[in-house]
């Protein structure tokens, strides 16, 4: 198996890719916020909530859907800021990401990394990040 990576390179490709994992998982999960509403317990992220409040026309109250889903639309978002968030957390993640991967793939493959990519590959994941 051939590398392009040094020692620090391979480290480097490892944590890269513990990071985007970590940080794609926290974007999917709806745990962003924990509170109460109608004495549940609720919470939500930015396109994923948990227990959520809906009217019912029937009764003429509002009732708590105890299941996790995500919303219907991105218009369903409840405000333009997470909405906003919604897509550049959605973008880091995928950068993070693709560096991640492509560096991993810098450790079975000779010259495939070179140490300009090395720094566009960082700044891109400073960018992600």
């Amino acid at each position: 198996m051939a590398s392009s990576l040094t020692c620090a390179g391979v480290v480097w490709a490892f944590l890269s890719f513990l990071c985007a994992a970590a940080s794609c998982v926290g974007f999917f999960m709806p745990y962003w916020l924990l509170g109460s509403q109608l004495e549940k317990s609720v919470s939500f992220g930015t396109f994923r909530r948990c227990s959520y409040p809906v009217r019912d026309e029937s009764r003429q109250t509002t009732v708590m859907v105890e299941q996790c889903g995500r919303y219907a639309s991105f218009q369903a978002i409840p405000s333009a800021e997470w909405r906003i968030c919604t897509v550049v957390t959605g973008l880091g993640c995928g950068l993070l990401l693709l560096v991640a991967l492509t560096a991993l793939m810098g450790c079975c493959v000779s010259d495939l990394i070179s140490r300009t990519v090395g720094r566009v590959a960082g700044g891109i994941q400073f960018l992600g990040g």
